[in-house]
């Protein structure tokens, strides 16, 4: 029998949790910038949330399917909001992958990876004629393989904060600069294949991780 996945309310709370976790610690590395230094003593909840993110980046539990143009809209509501490397919140500004976090854990509750090397390993690969409102788009800037990410709304255009002194807005996918370096597309749909202890030692883990940082 196949087993249903997470429901969104399940995967929203193991989101805020680790939100909580993470708040205490710092944030990751964004796009193509260096990692940012973590104090001590809270490196070993850093590399905890890490290891979380590494295991279950490719398993998003609900599917987007028939929520684009709620997805579609939060993003367009942070156009205008300037890039800002490592910054996660549109009162402090986006750089490109934090911009695509924002408005899937505002919008969907999903938790996903912070940056975006790792949201390229998140849902399922699609070409680019299959391309649809909400797909995730990558490119290859700076010389590094999915190093930019932005959300796809249609029409041969995708929504991103694009980098340092731009702000968010939307582009199109045929221009010259960003038609050479397009890397790929991921869907955001329901590929939950963990298994049922799978599924508890996550919950024990983010439960671990939010008893810890009360600690801190």
């Amino acid at each position: 029998m196949k087993k249903a996945p997470f429901s969104l309310a399940l995967f929203a709370r193991l989101g805020a949790a680790l939100c909580f976790a993470f708040a205490v610690t710092s944030a990751s590395a964004a796009d193509t910038d260096v990692s940012a230094d973590i104090a001590t003593p809270k490196e070993s909840m850093f590399q905890a949330g890490k290891s979380y993110i590494a295991r279950f980046s490719d398993r998003i539990v609900d599917s987007v399917a028939g929520k684009p143009d709620e997805l579609i809209n939060k993003a367009m509501e942070v156009i205008g909001v300037r890039y800002r490397w490592d910054a996660e919140l549109p009162q402090s500004g986006l750089d490109g992958s934090s911009f695509v976090g924002y408005v899937f854990k505002d919008k969907l509750g999903f938790l996903l990876p912070r940056r975006s090397t790792e949201l390229s390993r998140v849902g399922k690969p699609i070409n680019r004629e299959e391309l649809q409102p909400g797909d995730l788009v990558f490119f290859n800037t700076m010389r590094l393989t999915f190093s930019h990410v932005g959300i796809y709304v249609g029409d041969n255009k995708f929504i991103h904060s694009p980098s340092k002194g731009t702000s968010v807005r939307v582009d199109d996918l045929t221009s010259l600069y960003w038609d050479k370096r397009f890397d790929g597309a991921r869907r955001i749909d329901s590929s939950d294949n963990s298994s049922d202890p799978e599924r508890q030692e996550l919950l024990n883990e983010v439960n671990n991780l939010k008893r810890n940082s009360h600690s801190l």
